[in-house]
């Protein structure tokens, strides 16, 4: 439904969008995920007609989004990260507005009052756009990038400045899109990916680093194990020590108090719960243990060795 072929993008002598080639299946729901300036925004702007790639193909439902801009855009409901809605306008009005200036051939006045009530936005019909929240502006941005029906939508940045309440929200809203449409939303946020998309892409720097399912990305931050250990010895004995266990792959001394107690991150070198082995160690050595915790790499510092790896590559 989506396809970018070795798609760049340069502003003067700068590559924004550097040789990235991806699929969109139908049906699914897909995240940008990347650092700020990492080439999110210029991707859906290619991919919505906005302007057109310097060099690569991008198309969506099989339209070509350079030979045919316009045949394209039938298909597609976007929301940009900032959405220039008509602030005099109600609601009611404005998503009319909207559906008629993409030609939707059905009832367009159900279909205004079915997109308003699936975005939440029934009571508020009338009021005027103006003077909504920050929250329901969003609301009305998403029901007029759904309101012609389109195939594919694409979504930037769509929870950006909502407080956590009005997120969940949108969060919500978007699954239920997924499926009848194509979703593609680009974030710098990590739980948005693993709460609300089906396969991730990582950009940096315009690069395509990683890609992978949200289940994929959850057992990777579960691959590899380590321990916090608090204990009273030489830094530099425990870490010898500690670094000979079985399943060890790396000691790293995190600190050192007053006292003598030193803090020790150790690290697995398979998918191996290390805390018996390693109390087990200290205990013969006698050496007075105050903490022993197991720790999993979070989906944030997964997110930065991948941007790591990515840049050594």
């Amino acid at each position: 439904m989506i396809n970018a072929d070795h798609l760049c993008k340069n502003y003067g002598p700068v590559r924004a969008v550097d040789d990235i080639s991806f699929d969109i299946a139908a049906g699914d729901i897909v995240g940008l995920l990347g650092p700020n300036g990492s080439g999110k925004t210029t991707i859906m702007r290619m991919l919505t007609g906005f302007f057109a790639p310097t060099a690569g193909t991008c198309s969506v439902a099989g339209v070509d989004l350079v030979e045919d801009s316009i045949g394209a855009r039938r298909h597609i409901g976007y929301l940009p990260e900032n959405i220039a809605l008509y602030p005099d306008m109600n609601v009611r009005g404005y998503l009319t507005f909207a559906a008629r200036t993409r030609d939707y051939g059905g009832n367009v006045k159900q279909r205004v009052d079915d997109v308003m009530e699936e975005c939440g936005l029934a009571h508020m019909a009338r009021r005027t756009i103006g003077k909504m929240s920050k929250g329901y502006r969003q609301r009305v941005g998403i029901a007029q990038a759904i309101v012609h029906e389109p195939e594919v939508l694409i979504l930037d940045e769509p929870t950006v400045g909502l407080d956590p309440r009005q997120i969940v929200e949108i969060r919500s809203l978007i699954r239920q899109l997924a499926g009848r449409s194509t979703v593609l939303l680009s974030t710098h946020i990590l739980p948005e990916v693993s709460l609300t998309c089906r396969r991730v892409l990582i950009l940096d720097e315009g690069r395509l680093v990683a890609e992978d399912t949200a289940e994929g990305l959850a057992k990777k931050t579960e691959g590899k194990r380590e321990a916090v250990l608090r204990l009273r010895a030489d830094a530099a004995e425990a870490e010898r020590v500690l670094g000979a266990v079985d399943g060890v792959e790396s000691v790293e001394l995190i600190g050192t108090d007053s006292d003598g107690t030193v803090s020790l991150l150790v690290a697995a070198a398979q998918d191996a719960d290390l805390v018996p082995a390693l109390v087990r160690e200290v205990s013969e050595r006698g050496w007075p243990l105050y903490e022993a915790t197991p720790r999993v790499m979070s989906l944030e510092e997964l997110f930065v060795k991948i941007l790591e790896d990515g840049a050594g590559s």
